[in-house]
């Protein structure tokens, strides 16, 4: 498996593989891939990395910059992330989303934040947080991964492009 940056020709195939990745999820509101499309529209993917194999993205992960109350910059927030249905429990988000990190720490952002699964994120190094929190979510599912030491306190708010409908 290869990872790398998304190009032009990846933007239907990122759309196909988040909405069939996301149709059954539970907590979904199904807008993820207009999301994706949106934060690219506006110049606010700082990230969006594909997983290739043989020639086929299976994979898409996604990173943008988040506002911190008392206006703390440099902080990115993780999502959506999808992988192919018929390709996941493979390790490609994992693999997606490690290289995103890197990427993100190499461009010397401060941190990132994720709201997701504590069991699965966690291993990342992602952990809750009650200063640092997102309206309307329990604290357990929004987690943070600082890249320097000196972290941020108050509410976060993502990018506009998350209030797609």
């Amino acid at each position: 498996m290869k990872i790398r940056e998304e190009t032009s020709r990846d933007i239907d195939v990122i759309r196909s593989i988040t909405r069939a990745a996301f149709i059954s999820v539970e907590h979904s509101n199904q807008t993820e891939s207009a999301i994706i499309d949106a934060l690219r529209e506006s110049g606010a993917l700082s990230i969006s990395l594909v997983a290739v194999e043989s020639n086929e993205v299976v994979g898409h992960v996604a990173f943008s910059p988040i506002t911190i109350e008392g206006g703390r910059q440099g902080w990115l927030g993780l999502g959506p992330i999808s992988v192919r249905p018929d390709k996941q429990k493979e390790g490609i988000g994992a693999a997606l989303i490690e290289e995103g990190l890197r990427r993100a720490s190499a461009m010397n952002a401060k941190g990132c934040v994720v709201l997701g699964d504590p069991n699965y994120y966690s291993r990342f190094g992602f952990e809750a947080d009650s200063e640092l929190f997102l309206d309307g979510v329990p604290a357990e599912y929004f987690m943070r991964r600082a890249f320097e030491e000196n972290m941020p306190h108050g509410r976060v708010d993502y990018h506009k492009s998350f209030n797609t409908k």
